[in-house]
């Protein structure tokens, strides 16, 4: 199993009406340069999916074994384990000289199928996802700082897929020259409408001349794996309007497009506008029918549906979005990160200043850990998947039955006709994709 790398990247020249993301509107170069470097220290000084005082004596070996713990220097590793004085703790593994020691633990190279491979010294990520915000308000000697930090920290695979997430208009020819001479070599900017209306609606910052500007620039630059965003379901969007965007969309034949109906979120000024009647949510039926559409219309280009919002040309999947749908370890870093570890789940502190000076204090800004609801979360998240669950899988990693489980829910659900069952697999129906929340609360 390989992990992958996210880095959030928070600021954004302006904010748009329907986000509810962790960002800050940028404020001057000085700030972007000293949470760079926050940044940088976090990843190079704490693993990614651990922080001190997690691992209690008689811990077991696993995922969440950080790597510098092997060698017993860190001065919070239990002192009963550096000793081996617990009576639970086998003595020879304190001093890493019992043959049945997996070398790796040791400060050797074999690991353990539990181990993180990133944390067992050697073994691969790859996938490193620049994420925000605004990802390419960073320079290109921002990006390429942080990006070595990650390999010196990291074992990075030459085949990585390095994504940068972008806005229109906050690139330019040389600065995409720069960043694939990085090796970044996924762009996923957000479009999201081709309507200059809508646009102006939304907040965005950019025209729908920027967005075809943009894409023209990126293939110059030579990227060759795009992705990009669009949204519908926008307050007062009509059919009409909703096919021109696919027809844009499908004319410039990006490798990858997420198409998502619009969530409000509350404390949005898009929720607001809501609140107050200044904007019209369209009807469901609508909603549906212009989901259903979009299915069509990129089938016929060629696209293949991955998951409920994810289509790609083949070969092209979002290999870092893949991880979390399928609960690969994912390793995350800067404001509001999250890492999975294969067990257990890490956050860091929301507020960029709050962060920033976490980190320059503490070195870290790990404000939540949590067991993962594991077998909740491999249906769930699983069902996002065009191929749905494995019955089997599910069987061999909880050991349970899932239709003895949950008999009378999955009748039900097939009933509704939000899913299909074969003896080995479950999967969402076109329907269960436009009722996908009411499928995943059965599994919460």
């Amino acid at each position: 199993m390989t992990a992958g790398v996210y880095l959030h990247i928070p600021f954004c020249k302006s904010r748009c009406s329907y986000c509810d993301f962790a960002t800050d509107v940028w404020r001057s170069g000085d700030v972007v340069e000293r949470y760079v470097e926050a940044l940088c220290r976090e990843i190079e000084s704490e693993p990614a999916a651990s922080a001190a005082g997690q691992f209690a004596v008689g811990d077991s070996i696993s995922s969440n074994w950080p790597p510098a713990y092997a060698g017993g220097s860190d001065p919070n590793w239990p002192p009963a384990y550096a000793g081996g004085s617990d009576p639970n703790w086998p003595p020879a593994y304190a001093g890493g000289s019992d043959p049945n020691w997996p070398p790796a633990y040791a400060g050797g190279s074999d690991i353990d199928t539990n181990w993180p491979p990133a944390y067992a010294g050697g073994s691969d990520i790859d996938t490193i996802y620049f994420g925000g915000g605004t990802p390419s308000l960073l320079t290109p000697e921002q990006a390429g700082k942080i990006l070595a930090k990650v390999r010196k920290r990291f074992s990075v695979a030459n085949n990585a897929e390095i994504t940068l997430e972008m806005n229109p208009a906050t690139v330019t020819h040389e600065s995409l020259v720069a960043y694939r001479s990085l090796g970044i070599n996924r762009a996923s900017f957000g479009v999201q409408t081709f309507d200059d209306r809508d646009l102006k609606l939304l907040a965005r910052g950019h025209d729908s001349k920027d967005a075809r500007t943009t894409f023209r620039m990126l293939r110059d630059a030579g990227f060759t794996n795009i992705s990009f965003d669009l949204i519908a379901g926008l307050p007062g969007q009509t059919m009409a309007n909703w096919m021109r965007n696919l027809d844009e969309a499908a004319a410039l034949s990006p490798e990858h497009i997420s198409l998502y109906l619009l969530e409000i979120h509350e404390g949005t000024p898009l929720a607001e506008q809501m609140r107050s009647g200044r904007r019209k949510a369209i009807a469901d039926e609508l909603a549906a029918e212009m989901y259903e559409a979009m299915l069509d219309r990129l089938a016929a280009e060629g696209y293949e549906q991955y998951e409920i919002s994810n289509f790609s040309r083949p070969g092209f999947a979002a290999r870092h979005n893949v991880k979390y749908w399928r609960l690969d370890p994912v390793f995350g870093f800067g404001v509001s990160a999250h890492s999975f570890d294969g067990r257990r789940r890490y956050a860091n502190e929301r507020d960029t200043t709050a962060y920033v000076r976490s980190i320059e204090q503490n070195g870290t800004a790990k404000v939540m850990c949590e067991d993962a609801v594991l077998a909740s979360e491999f249906v769930f998240l699983g069902l996002r998947m065009e191929e749905g669950i494995s019955l089997d899988e599910y069987l061999t990693r909880f050991g349970r039955d899932l239709i003895e489980e949950l008999r009378n829910e999955l009748a039900d659900l097939i009933d509704k006709g939000l899913i299909e069952m074969s003896p080995s697999r479950i999967k969402l129906t076109l329907k269960g994709k436009l009722f996908s929340n009411e499928v995943f609360a059965v599994f919460v």
